[in-house]
């Protein structure tokens, strides 16, 4: 455990620990992001002058106080807060000899540099492991340290592509389609974190870190879950079914009156209570639906009935209905919508945090989900400016003068 005096308010499960952030795009940040949502102290190194790539990824970017553009893109701000960010040029020796300096003050390493990117500054793993004993180094790639892929730059679109979701996701008869969002880069910051928080236990047991070796596409296939067991247990290769659900029926976008709303029936009760709401009893005495696997059989059929009606009510009457009578289904709604909702409104994830360098003075984020009922989580700090606390966190933790930071400043290590 480190001593963290900068932010006494950090009151999370992870106060006290620092973790030294190597990572920029989606995955890194987001790994890093919860740790320090969870209370850890996030030193989030930035190359001088240029920061993380995607403060560039725009627009939409946060307007100044003159209207303006700045360079902090929405999908920068997505990623970044609870972090104190420090510009230092890993690629001169002084440099180097800082972030080595700085590793020692930390528990944690995260980065997300192509394999052996980081062995040409003296930063690499084999090079860290016996100065820093019990340092936690978790590296993040898009194929992993190892195998014929290991080199090849990784980006969530590949990861996509080459671990099978986007052969599952799209209508029957079009194109493959990738996730609406970067789901790879964050289901594989997902798992960074829980590996992580794993390898500490480890730790407080045996004082020993390790490296963590995690890989885009592998996080990819590993949450192919009941598709991948389908093609594993049968061997027949599953198709896109658009909106449907390989293992349920039925389980789509269904049009209402008005327009449209999710049915997500999940069991036998589930189907004759909306039958029965729908005024359509016969179809639960069918023998080609009386059961779920008798639906999924002959699902072409139960879908070409359930129109007609479905279509006899208004998408307000369907959800509420059902939601009365326990029967799961919902509206599709688009994001003004999704942050208007009741329910997301009571749970509080949309999280409002001071900015002043924005037109508003303020930075609308998404929150955290995690609820603790002992150590919530905190919103200490906004995603910074690149570099922003750089003489901050020199000082606190180096002990480094004015006169110091100022020769690297010069210098353009800083």
């Amino acid at each position: 455990m480190t001593d963290n005096p900068s932010t006494p308010e950090a009151s999370g499960p992870l106060a006290g620990l620092r973790v030294f952030d190597l990572t920029r795009i989606l995955a890194g940040p987001t790994c890093t992001q919860l740790l320090g949502d969870l209370g850890a102290d996030i030193i989030k190194i930035e190359r001088p002058g240029q920061g993380d790539d995607t403060r560039k990824w725009g627009p939409p970017y946060i307007r100044n106080t003159k209207g303006e553009d700045t360079k902090e893109s929405a999908y920068y701000l997505s990623s970044n807060r609870n972090k104190r960010s420090l510009a230092i040029d890993i690629s001169k020796p002084e440099g180097q000899a800082l972030a080595k300096r700085l590793i020692a003050q930390s528990d944690i390493l995260v980065e997300n540099y192509k394999v052996g990117g980081l062995a040409k500054y003296g930063l690499s793993y084999d090079d860290l492991k016996d100065e820093f004993p019990g340092l936690i180094y978790c590296s993040i790639t898009g194929f992993g340290q190892t195998g014929p892929y290991a080199p090849r730059a990784g980006y969530d679109y590949l990861a996509q592509g080459i671990g099978g979701i986007m052969s599952l996701t799209g209508e029957s008869d079009g194109a493959p389609m990738k996730v609406g969002v970067g789901i790879a880069d964050v289901m594989c910051g997902m798992y960074a974190s829980s590996a992580i928080l794993a390898a500490l236990h480890h730790r407080t047991q045996t004082g020993k870190g390790q490296q963590i070796d995690l890989a885009l596409l592998d996080t990819q296939v590993s949450w192919l879950v009941n598709e991948g067991l389908n093609y594993l247990t049968s061997g027949k290769v599953p198709t896109r079914l658009g909106n449907e659900h390989a293992n349920i029926v039925p389980y789509k976008v269904m049009p209402a009156a008005d327009g449209f709303f999710i049915l997500a029936v999940g069991n036998d009760r589930q189907f004759k209570s909306f039958c029965d709401y729908a005024g359509a009893p016969e179809l639960a005495e069918d023998p080609r639906f009386a059961t779920n696997s008798d639906r999924v059989k002959n699902r072409e059929a139960l879908y070409a009935l359930l129109p007609d009606v479905t279509k006899r009510k208004t998408q307000q009457e369907w959800v509420e209905g059902l939601a009365d009578i326990h029967v799961p289904s919902g509206p599709v709604n688009t994001l003004d919508q999704v942050f208007e909702d009741p329910q997301i409104r009571a749970r509080g994830m949309k999280l409002t945090m001071p900015y002043p360098e924005s037109q508003s003075g303020e930075v609308d984020l998404i929150a955290n989900p995690i609820k603790y009922s002992g150590t919530p989580v905190t919103y200490r700090r906004p995603p910074p400016t690149a570099g922003q606390h750089s003489e901050e966190v020199l000082q606190e933790l180096l002990e480094l003068s004015e006169n110091e930071i100022a020769g690297l400043r010069d210098s353009g290590v800083i």
